[in-house]
Formats: structure tokens, C-alpha cells, sequence
């Protein structure tokens, strides 16, 4: 369900979006999927499986991440940049008895200003708010407004492109029940273009949960390679993620992903 709904989600994109004018080298676009704050429209397209899920570890999940990126010009200096990661999930078994749940997850957007050049050292940098948006269904996400800062800095060097993600988000409000939201997120990156548009990554998606003084940390490591459907530019990516750290309640071992990112240059 989730395969084909990657592919409905990827014909969309590909509809509403326009490829730009400039080309550039496939090695160059390869060394740019990384890094946000380029001045290039990105749209990863990601399925993920987790397994080993809940106290009894019975239990697995599906997901299906968009995250599209966009960058708008303010001027010849600085570009303004949404980032909105929507999610929706398929799992079973995740607690005795619970059966099986599908439906939307929370969706946080990101804002960014960054400038449009990177500096004299390849360095590129941006700095926003991050907003947490209750649209989960039913037990599926945290049902509160949650809003902190966010930012990152990347450095291209050579076939190096190496760089950290971060944000801090409170929760504001939403349902009174379960406990409020005081989470850091930190994703540390390391991708190596290796040429003929080949990549390898090595990072972490890593959260702390302040109120439940709890990390989860899964090491991720990919190859990805950047090739062309039709005319329209695509970085297909394939991985293997450990769980270092979690909940009692959350994925445990090994889990997969395979993402697939449009790149539409300027």
C-alpha cells in the first residue's frame, strides 16, 4: 500500500513542479541532495519498515515520509526556505492486543533564511522556526502545537559534503492528556560522492525526549545513485538502520528504508 502510494505521491510532485533551465553534472546534483540549503527544489519521497516494536517486541511498522523543500528568492543575497515533512504510518502489533492502526502522523514544517551564495570555504548555513502540526489520526502522533528553532550548516568539499541539522520544539497546546513536548533533534551527516553520480551517507536522525530523558538514536548508512526518468532528475537511495537507543516501547535492531528524491535545478 505504501509502494503504490509512494508512486502516486511521485507522479504529483513531478505534475506540479517544473525541472529548471540551468543543467549541471550529475556528480554536482549527486553532491547537492544533502545539503538544504542549495538553491534547488528537493522532494524525497521515502518508505520506511521498523520491526521489533513495543514490550513485547511483536510488533512492525510502515512509513511513508514526504518532504519537500523548497527555496524562494527574497534577493540577491538571501533565499527564504520551507521544509514541511508529511508522514503517514502503517503499523501492527505495536502493543498486545492492539491489532493493526494506519492513518497521518504529525507534520512539521521548518522555515529557514539562507544566504544564496555559500561562503568563500564552500560553507552554506540557514536558521528558522521549526512547528510541530497535530494532524496525526488517532493515537499515531502527539496531538499538540509544538514550535522552537531550528538550523544547520553544511560544507561541500570536494566529493565531501558534511554538515548537522538541529532543532529544539516546545509543545503550545493541543490535547490535554499525555505529557507536554520538550524534544531536540539532531541529524549529523557525512555523504561522499564517489563519482559516475554514485553516494554513500553515513548519519543519525537522533531525538531527545526531555520530559522522558530518553534517547533514540538510529545509525543510518545508504548508497544512492542519481540517474533520469524521462527527463526529470532522480536520486534513488537504498538503507540500513541500527537502533543504538530507544524507548522500552519503540523499534529495536535493524530497519530499512528506500528513498527516492526529484532534484529540480535552477
Amino acid at each position: 500500500m505504501l509502494i503504490r502510494a509512494q508512486a502516486v505521491a511521485l507522479a504529483f510532485v513531478c505534475a506540479v513542479v517544473s525541472p529548471g533551465a540551468r543543467a549541471q553534472s550529475d556528480d554536482e546534483l549527486a553532491g547537492q541532495v544533502v545539503n538544504p540549503f542549495t538553491s534547488m527544489v528537493k522532494v524525497p519521497v521515502q518508505v520506511t519498515y521498523d520491526r521489533k516494536i513495543g514490550p513485547a517486541n511483536s510488533g512492525a511498522a510502515y512509513a511513508l515520509g514526504i518532504q519537500p523543500l523548497v527555496p524562494v528568492t527574497l534577493d540577491a543575497d538571501w533565499d527564504f526556505i520551507s521544509r514541511t515533512l508529511f508522514v503517514a504510518t502503517a503499523q501492527k502489533d505495536v502493543s498486545p492486543g492492539a491489532g493493526s492502526q494506519s492513518g497521518l502522523g504529525d507534520t512539521l514544517q521548518s522555515f529557514f533564511i539562507s544566504p544564496r551564495k555559500a561562503s568563500a570555504g564552500g560553507v552554506d548555513w540557514g536558521l528558522g522556526a521549526a512547528v510541530l502540526l497535530p494532524t496525526a489520526s488517532d493515537d499515531l502522533g502527539e496531538k499538540k502545537w509544538a514550535l522552537g528553532p531550528t538550523g544547520g550548516v553544511f560544507r561541500d568539499s570536494g566529493p565531501w559534503t558534511v554538515g548537522i541539522l538541529a532543532n529544539h520544539i516546545w509543545s503550545l497546546g493541543g490535547r490535554s492528556v499525555g505529557e507536554s513536548i520538550s524534544s531536540t533533534f539532531l541529524q549529523p551527516i557525512a555523504s561522499y560522492t564517489a563519482g559516475e553520480a554514485w553516494s554513500y551517507t553515513l548519519q543519525t536522525e537522533s531525538t531527545y525526549d526531555w520530559k522522558m530523558k530518553q534517547w533514540s538514536v538510529p545509525l543510518e548508512a545508504s548508497v544512492a545513485r542519481l540517474t533520469k526518468l524521462g527527463d526529470q532528475q532522480v536520486n534513488l537511495e537504498a538503507g540500513v538502520r541500527y537502533w543504538a537507543a530507544g524507548p522500552e516501547s519503540g523499534p529495536k535492531g535493524l530497519g530499512f528504508f528506500f528513498t527516492t528524491t526529484l532534484l529540480f535545478p535552477k
